[in-house]
């Protein structure tokens, strides 16, 4: 069984990621729609990611192996994780958590070998897959099993 997936977004007109658009354009009608959702899962892109969660320093390896494999690792059972997509493993994370709840992390098969070890010390379950970029039919698919419903979450 897949998870139910639903988009709620904010974009702007001329297509540029802000992330900080939703303050500037007054009411918390956005905030109040995702509340009602009360989704188990939430999923971030990695530029909302690094405006709000990440570490402001990026990951660096001085050992560029890639994981050139679709695997995941779980490191934690849930009823919900947050999900964040970072494609080449470039965002540092604080903790294993976003908002009380544990993190995923969806990257391309291209990440290297260096980030998952970290992800897994951090105790934050991860995915990888797709040759050059995340193959997310692939992903929700691996996901499945331990995520039930996602909230696909980007105002830009």
């Amino acid at each position: 069984m897949k998870p139910y997936i639903i988009c709620h977004m904010m974009a702007s007109i001329d297509g540029r990621i802000d992330c900080d658009m939703t303050e500037r354009i007054g009411g918390n009608e956005y905030y109040k729609a995702l509340e009602q959702l009360a989704c188990d899962s939430d999923l971030s892109g990695r530029i909302t990611a690094a405006m709000h969660i990440a570490l402001p320093e990026p990951f660096h390896t001085d050992n560029p192996k890639q994981a050139n494999q679709s695997s995941f690792y779980k490191a934690t059972e849930a009823k919900g994780y947050s999900i964040v997509l970072d494609s080449k493993g470039k965002l540092k994370w604080p903790g294993n958590n976003i908002d009380g709840k544990p993190m995923l992390v969806i990257a391309s098969e291209q990440v290297a070998q260096t980030y998952l070890d970290t992800l897994c010390r951090q105790n934050i379950s991860w995915i990888t897959t797709g040759k050059e970029k995340v193959d997310l039919t692939q992903a929700v698919n691996i996901a499945a099993p331990f995520v039930r419903l996602i909230i696909l979450q980007r105002e830009d």
